[in-house]
């Protein structure tokens, strides 16, 4: 692919990466609601852990449910219908009349997310070179970012100009706006030319080819031909045992890290440690600028360092910076520091994990199977974090520093297992990752 090709696949890309913002959006808009809805309906801690899981659980389903029909129906014709759900799911959730409605409405919105999550990194995967697959790859990840900084920025202008105690219905509402956006323009872009050629539909390939502007078409459909694996097309342990327990292990560490249970209830965490709630507000804002800018970063470097030494680097600072926001709440003192620990926490997340977790997971299991290999990884991101967000704030509620010490001690594993385990995938073409899976002499099950 020349430089002079680049500006229409670009455009695809980037179109099937929103897909990221509402993931990000729908992810951290809670964070500026769990007070309001605690008064609204005189939630307990596990109560309002519920709440924020009720989402979860659906985007477990959403992410175990996409594989399948992303392998039979193509990934983007699937995104389609995820951004009618985003839609659905923004106004019912504004407009819920009891506790029940919202729970409804709020999973319909987590089955859009885990379907997102799969299939909007298959696709850019998909029709990305393999020089710069990380770094496009990596979009996906850099819209979450950006939807997060969005809610948290429009948490705090929804409660500057809504006073009124059912402002919560404002900051769900306004994710419709983006949702519209992106069923626009996912019209506009074409089926991904490998899984078209996967399925037999060499014609429409090579349509695909030609408006993505990824080569010349017979040319680009011969080499994705001629390199195809000898793989088959069930995602069995004994065909794929190595992606699948790497998978499975990058997405477990992503959430052991914290994430996502610190992004939920920042504006918790922060009054825990004595903050008001426009100063959580403000600061949380700062975490969201913070993860963007490392965010940026990771995108830079992935395709010249590659994917395991940011996520080396990342286990490390992650590790030190949870330890450090653990040793505050354990002795009671140095509260002026938290700010600075949990965006040193995002920095060093955000350059790694944050940046790596959608491409590796999209890049290392086979076309015939890719959507069901990151549907598995992806299920497993979500269990973990339905699990972990569920259980924070009753822990937390008797003592806040163990969270944090569990997340430290979960990165320092990382640091291990990533160092002796995980392969590097950086510059590999789809089509020759078996070798580097250890597969390079696998044949059809």
């Amino acid at each position: 692919m020349t430089q002079a090709n680049l500006p229409y696949n670009r455009a695809a890309i980037v179109a099937a990466a929103l897909a990221g913002l509402l993931f990000g959006f729908d992810t951290a808009v809670i964070a500026g609601t769990t007070s309001a809805l605690r008064d609204a309906f005189a939630l307990s801690p596990s109560g309002l852990g519920a709440v924020v899981s009720a989402a979860l659980w659906g985007t477990l389903i959403g992410a175990l449910g996409a594989g399948i029909p992303g392998d039979r129906f193509g990934s983007r014709a699937v995104l389609g219908w995820i951004a009618l759900l985003y839609i659905l799911s923004a106004v019912g959730s504004a407009l819920s009349w009891n506790l029940e409605s919202l729970f409804f409405f709020r999973f319909l919105g987590g089955l859009a997310i885990g379907g997102s999550s799969v299939l909007a990194p298959v696709y850019i995967s998909e029709i990305s070179p393999a020089e710069r697959r990380g770094r496009l790859v990596g979009l996906f990840q850099l819209n979450i970012v950006i939807g997060i900084l969005a809610a948290y920025l429009s948490n705090f202008l929804v409660a500057q100009v809504l006073a009124d105690p059912e402002a919560w219905r404002a900051k769900f509402a306004v994710a419709a706006v983006p949702s519209v956006i992106l069923l626009l323009a996912l019209l506009r872009i074409p089926q991904s030319p490998r899984w078209l050629l996967e399925r037999g539909r060499r014609d429409e390939a090579l349509a695909a080819i030609a408006r993505l502007r990824m080569g010349e078409p017979e040319s680009v459909a011969a080499e994705f031909e001629q390199s195809r694996p000898e793989t088959g097309s069930r995602l069995t342990w004994s065909a794929y045992r190595k992606p699948i327990l790497l998978a499975l292990t990058i997405a477990a560490f992503n959430q052991l890290s914290g994430i996502n249970a610190i992004l939920y209830y920042l504006n918790d965490i922060f009054r825990a440690a004595g903050f008001s709630a426009l100063s959580a507000d403000v600061q949380a804002v700062a975490i969201g600028l913070a993860n963007l800018a490392a965010t940026m970063l990771g995108l830079s470097l992935i395709d010249r360092v590659g994917r395991k030494p940011l996520l080396m680097t990342g286990a490390a600072g992650t590790c030190a910076a949870l330890a450090g926001v653990a040793a505050i709440y354990a002795i009671g003192r140095g509260e002026f520091l938290l700010l600075p620990m949990l965006i040193l926490f995002i920095l060093f997340f955000a350059l790694s994990q944050g940046a790596v977790i959608w491409v590796y997971l999209s890049e290392i299991f086979p076309t015939p199977v890719r959507a069901r290999g990151q549907a598995l990884g992806s299920a497993t991101h979500w269990v973990m974090n339905a699990i972990i967000s569920f259980a924070f704030p009753v822990i937390a509620a008797h003592t806040l520093a163990l969270p944090f010490w569990v997340f430290a001690a979960a990165m320092a594993l990382q640091f291990v297992v990533v160092w002796r385990f995980f392969p590097e995938t950086r510059s590999v073409a789809l089509e020759r990752m078996d070798s580097v899976m250890g597969r390079s002499d696998a044949t059809s099950p």
